[in-house]
């Protein structure tokens, strides 16, 4: 099944909103609640890895100040070696990154319209 880059545009943007709401769990007392949204949190990276991967030129090359080989890179790492992740990192992706991302996404939407 063949995506269009908007559907992978709000692909991503879903799962960076879904990241950022799904964080505050992280710190729940209910080890079982932080246990499943730190589950959800990766799996919703893989998905900012894997449609980031298909993305076009024309919007990568658009925002060079987002570090899209390290976006599918960091897809690869949660899935293939998924047993060395760090909550610290997944933290500071979700702190530091994804807003930045979803700025620059959100004005290739704006782009396209």
């Amino acid at each position: 099944m063949t995506r269009r880059t908007e559907q992978r545009i709000s692909d991503i943007l879903r799962s960076i909103d879904r990241c950022q709401r799904f964080s505050e769990s992280l710190d729940s007392a209910n080890n079982h609640v932080a246990e499943m949204a730190l589950d959800a949190i990766e799996r919703n990276l893989q998905i900012i890895g894997e449609a980031a991967n298909h993305l076009p030129p024309s919007v990568t090359e658009a925002h060079p100040e987002i570090a899209w080989p390290q976006i599918r890179g960091f897809r690869n790492i949660l899935v293939h070696q998924y047993f060395g992740v760090d909550l610290s990192v997944i933290r500071d992706v979700i702190d530091t990154h994804l807003e930045q991302l979803a700025t620059a996404l959100r004005d290739a939407q704006e782009g396209e319209q």
